[in-house]
Order: C-alpha cells, then sequence, then structure tokens
C-alpha cells in the first residue's frame, strides 16, 4: 500500500510493454499538444487575427491539458500508476474527437489521432496492464 501512495517503483512490478507503450503514446499526444500551444502564442505575438479565436486563451488551456496528458504518460513509462487515470480519460475524450474530425472531411487528421488513441486504451486494458495496476492495491492477507 506505501508503494501505491507514494508512487514509487517496485523492482519486483516493473511495468508491462503494454504500460509503456500507453506512456509513450500519451507523452507524444502531450507534447503535440504543447507544441500547437507554442506555434498559438507565437502567431498571436505575430499579430494574427484575435476575433475568430483567442490564441493567448487557447494556448493556456491547451497547455494545462496537454501538459497534464505528457506528465502523465512519461509517468506511465517510468511506471507510476498514478498517470493510468489521466492518459485513459484523455484517450476516451480524443476518440470523439478523432470521430468529428472524420466527418468533417480531414481523415488525413482524424483517422491516426483515433488509431493512436485505440491503440492506448487497448494497451491501457490489456490484461498484463491491468495485472500490474492492480498489484498496487494488493494489500496482502490482512484481516
Amino acid at each position: 500500500m506505501a508503494e501505491q501512495n507514494n508512487g514509487g517503483v517496485d523492482a519486483t512490478t516493473l511495468p508491462p510493454n503494454t504500460i509503456r507503450t500507453a506512456g509513450a503514446l500519451a507523452a507524444f499526444e502531450g507534447a503535440v499538444g504543447v507544441i500547437g500551444a507554442i506555434v498559438l502564442i507565437v502567431r498571436a505575438m505575430s499579430g494574427a487575427d484575435q476575433k475568430v479565436v483567442n490564441g493567448y486563451a487557447t494556448a493556456v488551456w491547451l497547455i494545462i491539458l496537454a501538459g497534464a496528458v505528457l506528465a502523465a504518460g512519461i509517468a506511465l513509462w517510468r511506471g507510476k500508476r498514478w498517470g493510468r487515470a489521466i492518459v485513459m480519460l484523455a484517450q476516451l475524450l480524443l476518440l470523439p474527437v478523432a470521430w468529428y474530425v472524420i466527418s468533417s472531411h480531414q481523415a488525413l487528421y482524424g483517422i491516426p489521432l483515433g488509431l493512436v488513441a485505440a491503440l492506448a486504451l487497448g494497451c491501457l486494458f490489456a490484461p498484463a496492464s491491468s495485472r500490474w495496476m492492480a498489484e498496487g492495491y494488493d494489500l496482502g492477507d490482512e484481516d
């Protein structure tokens, strides 16, 4: 139980490859989001029209969300269990976004996004991932 509370990694419970893959995919998604936020800030600073989209506000929102996904992805890659919930929620939110992008005739962007989100979810729900996650809650024989 102490391992779960402090987020530490016990040498005997290293994360399976499925968890590390999900972490890598989420870290990639988060990094793309942070880069997108930087692009929005640069555009806003260079005088892009702010009537349609406020680049600064969108960038702040994107940095918060993408930064959390990036941190959670890195945490999963390193074997920290706390990142799983954030990564899972992000993937569940990205699936409808991918569907919207595909239905907006932008399949070139929507299909890869949907595939990455589905792959990350598949990795998170794989039997090895579930067993690894459950090990963090194993309290032993406490009566």
